[in-house]
């Protein structure tokens, strides 16, 4: 986009922000610190494409008066866990949906394979889930319980080791990312496959629909790893596409940012560990309508909280931003 086309379509947004700062106007300190990311994003693209224009020392010079102001005007939140999954995550990660869109395609792209693989050799599901889990699930199909593992173990029990390996392993889908990103599209690749397997293996021996028990908890166990996928991702490619900062800036706010991401997983996996560890070992004995009930949900939770929600939310800090603007002007 030329320069004079990015100053046309935000100056009304800029002079608006820029009036309600040096004119006072009252403004919600949540809305301000919304106003004040959208500027910094503003600021970022600028620093891009126009790192010597004018129009880049501007930007500075209003982030800067924001900042102060945010953190002159803002109170303490009386809740800052709540008002980070509920306000400031959502926005700050509209600008990742991309991200998670390319690393839902290359999770896939591994399911795709491993149930390709597992359809055409037989011996592929032993290689990618060894022989012990293989011959222990032929026989729990044998005794018309294919799913007895996930009745194992005590309620508590199951609940916290699975909670607690869950969150391992997002932390190690996130933290491979410093190795250029390869670290988490392995990671990614490896699960992809795992589960492609995992699925077809059930599918060759005609019970697919009983793994709709998996599902009861595996919809957000799985959905949360790609979104671990997605900050490892977010980590790496910061490094590798710097940009205007220093390789070494880059990767740091890149690292923030992922963790970021990586936080905000944890509490669906403590809502898919509670699943796994207390209702997936009823999921056989459940009506259907129930067990798809949950799986519905769950994915419906996934789906509005990392897209649905930023994108309104991203919205609605536009429109009053817009408003702002005109009381402001109008003033």
């Amino acid at each position: 986009m030329r320069e004079a086309s990015f100053v046309k379509q935000n100056k009304e947004k800029w002079i608006g922000f820029e009036n309600a700062l040096d004119n006072n106007v009252k403004i919600n300190p949540d809305d301000l610190a919304s106003y004040y990311i959208q500027l910094t994003n503003d600021l970022s693209y600028a620093q891009t494409y126009y790192p010597e224009s004018k129009t880049l020392l501007y930007l500075n010079s209003l982030a800067s008066q924001a900042h102060q102001k945010i953190y002159i005007t803002k109170k303490e939140s009386k809740n800052k866990i709540v008002s980070f999954w509920r306000d400031e995550f959502p926005l700050f990660f509209y600008q990742y949906q991309k991200t998670l869109l390319y690393t839902f395609l290359i999770f896939m792209s591994a399911v795709t394979i491993g149930a390709v693989s597992t359809l055409n050799d037989d011996s592929f599901i032993r290689l990618i889930l060894g022989d012990g889990y293989v011959n222990m699930t032929l026989e729990n199909i044998e005794k018309g319980e294919p799913m007895a593992v996930y009745k194992s173990g005590s309620n508590i029990g199951s609940f916290l080791g699975i909670t607690i390996n869950n969150i391992r392993v997002a932390i190690i889908a996130f933290a491979c990312g410093a190795i250029f990103s390869v670290g988490t599209i392995y990671v990614l690749f490896s699960n992809g496959i795992m589960l492609g397997a995992f699925i077809t293996f059930f599918y060759n021996h005609g019970i697919l629909e009983k793994t709709s028990t998996v599902w009861l908890h595996g919809t957000i166990e799985i959905s949360v790893i790609v979104i671990a996928g997605c900050a490892g991702l977010v980590m790496g490619n910061s490094f590798l596409f710097p940009k205007t900062y220093s390789r070494r800036v880059a990767f740091m706010k890149g690292a923030k940012d992922g963790l970021k991401i990586v936080v905000s997983t944890i509490p669906f996996f403590i809502i898919a560990g509670f699943i796994e560890g207390f209702i997936t070992r009823y999921g056989e004995q459940m009506p259907w309508f129930i067990a798809y009930g949950i799986i519905f949900l769950s994915l419906f939770l996934i789906v509005y909280y990392y897209i649905i929600y930023p994108i309104a939310l991203n919205k609605a800090s536009k429109t009053k931003l817009i408003q702002v603007s005109s009381k402001s002007q109008i003033t």
